[in-house]
């Protein structure tokens, strides 16, 4: 089965717990919208890769698209942003999430290292930011994007009180976050977490791996452990970000040598369901029960289509442990 011909079908949806949202099982992850991380103007060929990589997204049914207020400094907001200008309608087909809370280094003084920042003023002034980088009115969720070790939980309340308040953001979320961190924050909260976005592949399988008793030989449990099932067991949606590996497992004959293995089992499996290596590596994290939400970073529109063929295809049972014990290097206990 050729892989355009699963280029046809609307993207399957599914309702965010304790949301009224409705989002694709795929969302576009908006980082390298612009790869320039300085000053400079943004340029005509990113304002033509960004139309189109939303168009296709949206004629695919992908309604998702991931922000952040740090991405190329702002550019990569700005750059959607034009496109919600100039097609205003658009914004209502759309779930658009934004996150906060990482500082650079020199920002504001500049002595200052990098950082990370849940103060009450940096949380709001960052969505505003955002806001008016993306030419929208609100934010349908805000995710904060890497713990704080200083940040009190009473002061992100009081962020997310303000923000919900003055419908600037409709619902609120965590990234990199532990189960025990997200506990601890739902305490002062009054608004339920409904979103941790996380880094999982099958290269970076560790939050599946560690539910394996005796996962690996030598490999120590760490304070991530049991975050999938905390996230599954209170509703909370996960999204990996990264689903693809960096392209490290989509070319047998490019991949690091310790990787071939995994990369050849993955085109194995492109082969036999008839689609692209980028496909099967989504097929695999849309096969755990969980239910995970991938953020595919691309800015080809071409392939992000070859990557949602994912969304028509379940990869057997066999197959999936096939492409686990390969990315493990061990078989399972």
């Amino acid at each position: 089965m050729p892989a355009c011909s699963l280029r046809v079908a609307t993207m399957q949806t599914f309702a965010i717990p304790g949301t009224h949202l409705r989002a694709s099982r795929i969302a576009v992850g908006c980082m390298h919208l612009s790869r320039a991380w300085d000053n400079s103007p943004l340029t005509e060929a990113e304002r033509l890769q960004t139309r189109a990589l939303v168009d296709t997204a949206l004629e695919r049914g992908i309604t998702l698209f991931d922000h952040a207020d740090i991405y190329a400094r702002g550019k990569s907001e700005r750059l959607f942003g034009e496109v919600l200008a100039a097609s205003p309608s658009l914004r209502d087909s759309m779930v658009l999430q934004s996150k906060c809370g990482i500082r650079f280094a020199h920002e504001p003084h500049a002595s200052s290292p990098g950082r990370y920042d849940f103060s009450h003023a940096h949380l709001i002034s960052s969505v505003e930011g955002s806001l008016q980088r993306l030419q929208t009115d609100r934010l349908d969720l805000l995710l904060l994007h890497r713990p704080d070790p200083l940040g009190h939980p009473d002061e992100v309340a009081r962020a997310f009180d303000d923000l919900q308040r003055s419908g600037k953001v409709l619902h609120f979320g965590v990234s990199n976050h532990t189960g025990a961190q997200i506990a601890l924050l739902q305490k002062s909260v009054a608004q339920p977490l409904v979103v941790n976005q996380v880094e999982i592949s099958l290269l970076h399988h560790h939050l599946i791996n560690e539910g394996v008793v005796a996962a690996i030989p030598g490999t120590p449990y760490t304070a991530s452990a049991g975050t999938l099932d905390y996230c599954r067991q209170h509703d909370i949606l996960v999204q990996a970000w990264s689903p693809l590996a960096g392209g490290r497992l989509s070319h047998p004959e490019t991949a690091e040598p310790g990787l071939r293995p995994t990369a050849e089992r993955v085109a194995h499996f492109a082969s036999k369901y008839g689609v692209s290596a980028e496909a099967i590596l989504l097929a695999w994290l849309l096969r755990h029960p969980a239910g995970i939400q991938p953020i595919v970073g691309t800015t080809q529109a071409e392939r992000l289509l070859a990557a949602s063929a994912a969304d028509v295809i379940e990869l057997d049972r066999e197959d999936w442990y096939d492409l686990f014990t390969a990315a493990r290097g061990a078989p399972v206990p």
